[in-house]
């Protein structure tokens, strides 16, 4: 893999934008914005881009910006020793069950370890974690996942999305494209974007 698409990725990475350590009021003023959506149009360095959630937007889409995207993985590659990153739901009974799981590279183990809030639906989370056990389970599999300080056990249905990074280009983020964009907010309805992850070969980022 090489040395830039390496820093794409890296960069991409669903917690890649978090300040892990940095104060909280720093890093409440610091985080940038995760949008979901699809885009409408390139225009030079503008994109207009409409969030799933709510309306369209317009993104300040520099040159410069790293793009990447993601393929599709078998649920049974995750074997003990992944380092992986699973969005999560807990249930009534407080298990977690994964909406989407990504199977990081070798070379990102270790990348925004932990546990901690996500936006991808209310209430959810992320756990970047090695796995350390795979069981068989009716619905899918569980995977048991430790992180420093902590581990957690989230059910993987069978149907759910797990994947992995693949490279990507500008030329890929076309109209109709879905996409997962980190950006920072300038003013309401105008972004600048830090990273885009774009839907490429079908493969919808599902993060």
């Amino acid at each position: 893999m090489s040395r830039r698409i390496r820093f794409q990725i890296a960069a991409a990475t669903l917690g890649a934008v978090v300040s892990i350590g940095a104060s909280s009021a720093f890093a409440q003023a610091a985080a940038p914005s995760r949008l979901r959506g699809q885009v409408v149009s390139v225009t030079g360095d503008t994109m207009v881009f409409h969030r799933a959630d709510a309306d369209d937007v317009t993104i300040e889409f520099r040159t410069d910006v790293p793009v990447g995207a993601v393929k599709n993985v078998r649920l049974a590659d995750i074997k003990p020793g992944t380092f992986v990153g699973a969005a999560s739901l807990p249930g009534a009974d407080g298990r977690l069950t994964a909406r989407e799981v990504l199977v990081f590279p070798e070379s990102m183990r270790g990348a925004n370890e932990g546990h901690y809030a996500w936006d991808l639906l209310p209430g959810s989370t992320m756990t970047n974690a090695n796995v350390d056990t795979v069981v068989q389970a009716n619905r899918g599999r569980e995977l048991t996942m430790s992180y420093k300080g902590g581990s957690k056990t989230v059910l993987v249905p069978d149907n759910v999305p797990v994947v992995t990074f693949t490279e990507a280009t500008r030329a890929d983020v076309v109209a109709g494209r879905k996409a997962f964009i980190v950006a920072k907010a300038n003013e309401p309805g105008r972004y600048t974007a830090l990273r885009v992850i774009v839907e490429k070969d079908g493969v919808v980022p599902p993060m």
